[in-house]
């Protein structure tokens, strides 16, 4: 199930990239040759004007095809050269090629902003003006690897409802009283009621406080929050999804650029890299939250999409807009083999960088069964 959620989510992510690309180019008169959904082989295909829309058999995304967009004779001088990608100013090829971006970004900020409105965990303190924050809970955030916690199976995102320990119960929590109860149990097992995920049965875990040192504070392993569901006017969800869209952004453009930078000095690592295979896991712990909150890791993905694609290498939006750029500057074409073989050799390198990710995301799995 979380494979098929998330070839929907990818299947949506690339088609509103494309769609992006194919409104642009129809908005400035550029033929499009084909709107694909999914990649070939070729299931079905209908004629509509002058753009083909195909079904394919890979449902990986989709494709636009545009005139002019992959330079050669036809494009370049052929008789339909005017409405050629190669051929237009290069504003108008710019927007083109920064439309895949900007609908990303946009998508980014309808399913943060639907996310307002339809109700976000916050934590208590933290409500955004005309919010209203309903059904408080404290909320697991993080668990320590080999602590009691880990051990009795707990997990980020369950919510605590009481303990137990003997004759002595917990029923209303919050971060300060649950330290105050697990300090007071030292070494004694302590029984705690929780939920996981949209379920409403109450599952129990057995922890047994530890002492990290001596003289340290008995302590079960687990980092917690009260937090509660907000909800948000339709104007102000608006305002916030864009602030949110605009702070993910930048917060994403800057992790990457400080991941090239440490790559280019040696010091890379692919642990902080996700591949195909590690978002599945990803997707399928978000959906089992329930519908809102994949709405919003759809926004993220969608976010992080926007950012590859800006970034200056060959077969990205972002390299053919640098090559744009060099155009510019220097008063004449790219020879059209050169760019036609970079972006090739670019494509080539995102294939092999893609199937190495996903050699260390399954490598991970193994080594976590």
């Amino acid at each position: 199930m979380s494979i098929l959620i998330f070839l929907a989510i990818l299947l949506v992510l690339v088609l509103v990239h494309e769609f992006g690309h194919f409104f642009s180019a129809k908005k400035f008169g550029i033929r499009v040759d084909e709107f694909g959904f999914g990649f070939p082989p070729k299931i079905y295909g209908v004629k509509k004007g002058e753009t083909e829309y195909s079904v394919n058999a890979l449902p990986f995304g989709g494709f636009v095809k545009i005139f002019g967009e992959t330079p050669d004779e036809a494009s370049i001088s052929g008789p339909d050269a005017a409405r050629s990608f190669v051929n237009k100013p290069k504003w108008q090829q710019a927007i083109v090629l920064f439309a895949g971006i900007f609908a990303n970004l946009l998508l980014g900020w309808l399913l943060f902003s639907i996310g307002f409105m339809s109700g976000l965990p916050t934590s208590v303190g933290s409500e955004l003006p005309g919010g209203v924050l309903k059904d408080v809970n404290l909320v697991i955030i993080a668990v320590d690897p080999g602590s009691p916690a880990s051990s009795a199976g707990l997990k980020s995102g369950d919510k605590v409802m009481s303990l137990s320990s003997g004759t002595d119960t917990l029923s209303e929590v919050n971060p300060d009283n649950l330290k105050s109860f697990v300090v007071s149990h030292p070494d004694e097992t302590i029984d705690m009621a929780y939920e996981r995920g949209k379920s409403d049965t109450i599952l129990h875990a057995s922890v047994t406080p530890k002492r990290s040192a001596p003289e340290a504070d008995p302590v079960i392993g687990i980092s917690m929050d009260q937090v509660g569901i907000e909800k948000l006017p339709v104007l102000p969800a608006l305002w916030q999804g864009l602030r949110y869209d605009w702070m993910v952004t930048r917060d994403t453009a800057v992790g990457f650029y400080n991941l090239i930078a440490q790559a280019l000095a040696g010091h890379g690592s692919l642990s902080e890299v996700t591949g195909p295979v590690g978002l599945v896991g990803i997707v399928g712990d978000v959906s089992r939250f329930g519908f809102v909150y994949l709405l919003s890791f759809t926004a993220l993905i969608s976010v992080n999409l926007a950012v590859i694609n800006l970034i200056p290498f060959p077969a990205l939006d972002g390299g053919r807009l640098l090559f744009l750029l060099i155009e510019k500057i220097k008063g004449s074409p790219i020879k059209p083999k050169v760019a036609n073989i970079a972006n090739m050799a670019g494509f080539a390198l995102l294939i092999l960088l893609m199937l190495v990710v996903t050699y260390h995301d399954i490598a991970k799995l193994v080594i976590h069964k």
